[in-house]
């Protein structure tokens, strides 16, 4: 068909010391034969300009997945192999590589080895690492790029070599979202000829108020420049100090910082709200005038915190993200590690922040690198170190910031490209914001004497921005840091409606020509997937590979069986579990086991096995079945308290039926009386008890999954050697006993009971006498530690009300709930919940438990 045409290609994932690059090849012969059939036309490399998108409509509409979008700074190619022409797999792999790269610690790759591929190539086509080095006129393609390539559809309008065969969009339901993803990408192809750019206004605001109510007007900080701004971001850290705020996130700080930003709005526009987000103390709020309202779309927030098994602290990030016309926008906020020399620890929160910030609403989820515009800001805790506090107060005094500025901590960490790296900050022509004592221009006159240090920080990343100003607000004081803005002007990418229309309408009339009907055909490699030995906590992986041998596009997806709440059982994963293959083609579909505290009891106690059946459904056509197998190694992680008690050795010296015997016995027939705890629960206790009393931080800081599976192997087999792991690996290891067990220490019969008498201690330690015994003697045998370690409160920081909120969620762990019920309750009465059992935890914290008898 005139007009609408499709250049083949071959695709390779290529991987050299961590470092992954995409390389796209020109074939004289499809598919290609040899390697001297292949010709390098691009080279992607997968760093922070690199983007991999999935069409979401094919994704929505019948869990279709068919074409694919990868840009790399200005360059956007879209590729017909979704989900991905060596199938999803690939595209996994390729987003395995994103993730790799977003993990990653250190500068940037610079891709030097690229240089021997790169000769008779424009320099358009390299990556701009290899630019200047690009000399070679050789060309040679590797065995190894041979294994890793795949053959993919380029849709090009401009390009009249190809046209496409009339099959590669088939009728009836299967095309349906087919249709809806060329739609979309031949209209992205197209888009430079239906949008223009429009600058607006941004105004990013950030200040740490160290937990102090609005009492002045922010009209200074937010409308003190003659013309309003298009868009407002502006973020708090430490909102609310209070024990409140930092266990049950629940402030009344909130309402009052968001209505005194709402009347100190620039008064010569109108606002809409569109979005507030707020994790403990920190709170990003964004608004945009009103006139752009309509163009706003994708709205979405997450929150990213730090902390033990992610229940504590107060550091991390907000975000807020959302589609202006046709711009993405980002905006984080984060209060980042305190102390001077937690600098490292800064820089780690930094890539946690990055790495897990995810916006699940999109599929697949989109993280802060997938936007066109980002901007984060917050109290960012980086200060001036190498200088004396006296010299750098005195240089500040002379208005002389260089010398300072050369001593910061981020610009020293961002020249060396450990953290934000590709982003930009303005010059800092203001006196530092931190630290003041409160309600004056006056330094910090503590005994700590802090030097002074730009904590509070803006920085920005993407094509198109350019920075108005960045300045202080000295004349807020009622803090120990001064509010800090910027202005910048964004290039947004605004559609013409009128040519859009066009183009639609132009697009649409090629796609109905295209039909065809036949019924899709795959062929399996494997319908018998077995795995190998699996422990708790590590996971497996096998690949299963679905070919496309039919004629006709093909949509699958793996569907639940009869009566089963799921496709596939808790501790498996299928990646993707659904998805569309063209003809010839072949999709790799990725199997996960991983056994955690949610699936370890029923392994352990024989409820459930590592046995699944995989319906694979394929729309028009027949179901295929694939048996899942593999044996689990049992461990003392998911056994009952019950259980343990009996078992004197370590669980893998005790036969299997032994064990399962155990768990399943309501009286337990045994010649040898059972222990008063579980042995496993004592050496991790005895542990911290005598390394871990004054550790700060307890229960607060995470351990590490490396250190945990040390751990756990020294638990489950016994070992002559001291237990492996930091303080907080163990700290870490006992909450996650804890956690992974059938029941709580608390049977859930019994949580409405003590929710009910949590306000009554006498109640409250009636119930605790009416527990089995074992469990009675382990919830008696954890308080009387907890008591222990709060008696070393000055050296570990710790309160009762902390180690009460903690243990309250473990002691008294909500039971398993679907999805949607979880959310509703979350919005009702989780917090009001959570005040309970903390409550009823807390009583056993500060009273004497001398009347209790522990033992047997």
């Amino acid at each position: 068909m005139q007009g609408w045409v499709r250049a083949s290609r071959v695709l390779a994932l290529v991987e050299h010391d961590g470092h992954h690059v995409l390389f796209v090849f020109l074939s004289s012969r499809v598919p290609p034969q040899t390697f001297s059939d292949l010709t390098i036309e691009r080279l992607l490399p997968i760093d922070a300009d690199f983007r991999c998108e999935i069409d979401p409509d094919s994704k929505h509409q019948d869990g279709v997945d068919v074409y694919v979008n990868i840009s790399s700074r200005k360059l956007k190619l879209l590729f017909e192999l979704v989900p991905g022409v060596k199938t999803s797999n690939f595209v996994g792999e390729i987003f395995r590589a994103i993730e790799v790269f977003t993990k990653r610690r250190g500068p940037p790759p610079d891709f030097h080895w690229l240089q021997k591929y790169t000769g008779n190539m424009s320099r358009d086509m390299l990556p701009e690492s290899s630019l200047a080095e690009v000399e070679s006129e050789a060309l040679q393609q590797s065995e190894e790029q041979q294994d890793d390539s795949l053959s993919s559809t380029l849709l090009d309008l401009e390009c009249a070599d190809i046209t496409v065969p009339r099959q590669s969009i088939a009728k009836g339901t299967t095309p349906i979202a087919a249709r809806e993803s060329v739609i979309r990408y031949q209209m992205a192809m197209k888009e430079h000829h239906y949008t223009y750019t429009q600058v607006l206004r941004i105004f990013i605001g950030t200040w740490n108020v160290n937990g102090q109510p609005p009492t002045v007007s922010l009209h200074d900080w937010l409308a003190g420049d003659p013309e309003p701004p298009d868009i407002y971001a502006i973020g708090f850290q430490e909102l609310d100090l209070s024990k409140e705020a930092f266990l049950f996130n629940d402030t009344p700080r909130e309402e009052e910082w968001q209505a005194a930003v709402i009347n100190s709005l620039h008064p010569k526009a109108r606002y809409r709200k569109v979005s507030l987000v707020r994790l403990v103390g920190m709170m990003l709020l964004v608004f945009v005038q009103e006139q752009h309202v309509a163009y706003v779309r994708g709205i979405a927030y997450e929150t990213v915190g730090t902390g033990i098994m992610g229940k504590m602290g107060n550091k991390g990030g907000v975000a807020v993200r959302f589609d202006l016309h046709s711009t993405s926008l980002c905006f984080v906020n984060s209060h980042l590690a305190a102390h001077v020399e937690e600098f490292e620890r800064r820089n780690q929160d930094f890539h946690d922040i990055c790495s897990r910030m995810s916006f699940t609403r999109f599929l697949p989820p989109k993280g802060i690198k997938d936007h066109d515009h980002i901007y984060w800001l917050g109290d960012l805790n980086y200060r001036i170190t190498e200088l004396d506090p006296k010299l750098v107060k005195e240089c500040i005094e002379q208005a002389n910031y260089q010398p300072v500025l050369e001593c910061d901590q981020l610009r020293q960490q961002h020249k060396q490209q450990t953290v934000f790296v590709g982003y930009k900050e303005g010059i800092i022509n203001f006196r530092p914001t931190y630290k003041y004592d409160p309600g004056t221009d006056t330094w910090d006159s503590s005994e700590k004497n802090r030097a002074p240090a730009w904590c509070d920080r803006v920085l920005w990343k993407g094509e198109g921005i350019e920075q108005v100003s960045y300045r202080s607000h000295p004349e807020l004081k009622i803090s120990d840091h001064k509010p800090v803005s910027a202005l910048f002007d964004s290039q947004i990418r605004v559609i013409d409606a009128v040519k859009y229309r066009r183009i639609h309408e132009e697009v649409m009339k090629k796609l109905d020509k295209l039909e065809n009907e036949f019924l899709p055909q795959v062929m399996v490699d494997n319908t018998e997937v077995v795995f190998d030995t699996l422990r708790f906590l590590e996971s497996q992986c096998k690949d299963l590979i679905i070919a496309n041998t039919g004629q006709v596009p093909v949509t699958f997806e793996f569907i639940k069986k009869l009566d089963d709440s799921s496709y596939c059982k808790d501790w498996l994963n299928i990646e993707p579990f659904a998805g569309f293959i063209m003809p010839g083609e072949k999709c790799d579909i990725k199997l996960e086991v991983f056994v955690d505290k949610k699936s370890a009891f029923k392994l352990n106690s024989g409820e459930d096995k590592l046995y699944d059946i995989l319906v694979l459904h394929l729309e028009g056509g027949k179901d295929i079945f694939i048996t899942v197998t593999g044996t689990y190694e049992r461990s003392c992680f998911g056994s009952s308290i019950e259980a343990l008690v009996y078992i004197s050795v370590p669980v893998r010296e005790i036969p299997v039926g032994r064990l399962m015997e155990l768990e399943n016995s309501k009286e337990i027939s045994s010649t040898q009386d059972p222990y008063p705890i579980p042995k496993e629960i004592w050496f991790l206790v005895d542990h911290l008890y005598r390394h871990g009393l004054k550790q700060p931080h307890l229960f607060e800081q995470p351990g590490l999954h490396s250190e945990l599976l040390q751990i756990r192997n020294w638990l489950d087999q016994g070992s002559p050697d001291p237990l492996p792991g930091c303080v907080h690996s163990v700290a870490e290891a006992l909450l996650l006993l804890l956690e992974s067990t059938a029941e709580p220490i608390v049977p859930y019969n019994l949580h409405n009971i003590c929710l009910n008498a949590s306000s009554n201690y006498i109640q409250c330690k009636q119930i605790i006498m009416q527990l089995p015994e074992h469990r009675k003697n382990v919830f008696l045998y954890l308080c009387a530690f907890l008591q222990e370690v709060l008696s070393h409160t000055n050296e570990n920081g710790l309160d009762a009300k902390t180690v009460a909120t903690l243990f309250g969620t473990i002691f008294l762990r909500d039971p398993p709930r679907s999805r949607g019920d979880l959310t509703s309750r979350v919005r009702t009465n989780q917090q009001a919940l959570d005040r309970k059992k903390a409550n009823f935890v807390y009583h056993f914290l500060v009273n004497d438990q001398s009347d209790f008898i522990l033992g047997r």
